[in-house]
């Protein structure tokens, strides 16, 4: 698509719709929110003010391993064991998302890590669903308009994922427009409990899986053939099944295997294009993970350059300092994205959320086009 150029300032970004896929309620608290609900259950914070705290938890999490980054979630989890602290987080994540100017999220828990306070399982998604609800009506109270949805997860070390699945499922009609699966990735495949996906399939409830991030393609392979998955929870590392061109690692838009000064796309990284599957990439999260070098030399540019359904989102708003306008201006940035790239993340997005097609279509057609087409003054 072809459309004038418009000054892509943080205010400019700020002003566009945009679409999450892959946001952690436990991973995007208020440093704020976690010291007063800490001083209310008597948990010991490593920090005693929001400005160290918030710091502490980012230098925390940029180690460059997947393992040390998932410990900096002792801390939060340890604070949302209330149906109070759990409807409190889920509101304000609401809030935080919707003064960003996303339009539709998913947010994605393990309710397992939040029963150590008498909490059933069903009584912490309740409490969420709340929070949900009262983020998304005070929202509406600032002339924000946003819809959120649960992702319910099981956590991959554990062996709940049947009992967890169950529970999402019961939700349907509760605000849960998913499933996934979460936690350490390598030495945790899918094959772990393989009949959970069936389960899933035959009940007609989508799937989305972690997966090529701190595992390699045969992580995304088990993740797309045995877990069916709709989606790809990260997905970074599809491109180890791509060889690029070293004399020419930027000519290769919509490349194939074999043409001259392109990209070579092994079996699974064609199959994962070919039948257009999202990835849920995570620019930020992935450089402290070690998944990625920099937001500049991310895959998310040249994976997007294929052609493959690439979205873009933030992970852990907290532990990675970022919000969806902060991840787009690191690529305008440091990647040289447009308007158009912008864009083309956030309709691969709304066509990939968990929600019926009309639904999607609406949104695309009514939110997502009229607020680019706004700011671009051309014609999407």
């Amino acid at each position: 698509m072809t459309t004038e150029n418009a000054p892509l300032t943080v205010d400019v970004i700020r002003s566009l719709p945009k679409v999450v896929l892959h946001d952690h309620l436990d991973g995007g608290l208020r440093p704020a929110t976690i010291l007063e609900l800490a001083a209310d259950v008597g948990h010991q914070l490593p920090a005693g003010d929001a400005e160290a705290l918030g710091a502490w938890f980012a230098e925390a999490a940029d180690s460059g391993s997947l393992v040390r980054y998932l410990e900096t979630f002792d801390h939060t989890i340890a604070v949302m064991q209330t149906p109070a602290a759990l409807a409190r987080v889920a509101r304000e994540a609401v809030l935080d998302l919707a003064r960003d100017g996303v339009v539709y999220a998913e947010q994605r828990w393990a309710p397992e890590q939040h029963l150590q306070r008498g909490l059933t399982l069903q009584e912490t998604v309740d409490a969420v669903q709340s929070g949900i609800e009262q983020g998304v009506a005070e929202a509406a109270a600032e002339g924000r308009t946003i819809r959120v949805g649960q992702l319910v997860t099981a956590m991959r070390h554990a062996d709940r994922w049947q009992e967890i699945a169950e529970l999402a499922v019961a939700n349907r009609a509760n605000g849960v427009v998913g499933f996934d699966i979460a936690g350490a990735e390598d030495g945790f495949p899918p094959s772990r409990h393989a009949e959970i996906w069936r389960y899933l399939a035959d009940r007609n409830f989508p799937v989305t899986i972690h997966a090529g991030e701190a595992a390699g393609p045969e992580s995304i392979a088990e993740a797309v053939h045995l877990g069916q998955a709709s989606r790809i929870g990260h997905g970074v590392r599809i491109v180890e099944d791509i060889t690029f061109d070293a004399e020419h690692p930027h000519r290769f838009p919509h490349s194939a295997e074999g043409e001259s000064g392109t990209a070579a796309l092994g079996l699974l990284a064609h199959w994962v294009r070919d039948h257009q599957i999202p990835l849920e990439l995570c620019p930020s999260s992935n450089v402290q993970t070690g998944a990625a070098t920099s937001v500049a030399a991310h895959p998310i540019t040249r994976l997007k350059e294929l052609d493959f359904a690439v979205t873009l989102n933030t992970d852990n708003r907290l532990m990675s300092r970022t919000t969806m306008t902060q991840e787009m201006a690191l690529l305008v940035e440091h990647a040289g994205w447009t308007i158009d790239d912008l864009a083309d993340v956030t309709m691969n997005a709304a066509w990939s959320a968990f929600v019926h097609h009309d639904e999607r279509r609406a949104l695309v057609d009514d939110v997502i086009l009229p607020g680019y087409q706004e700011v671009q003054g051309a014609q999407l």
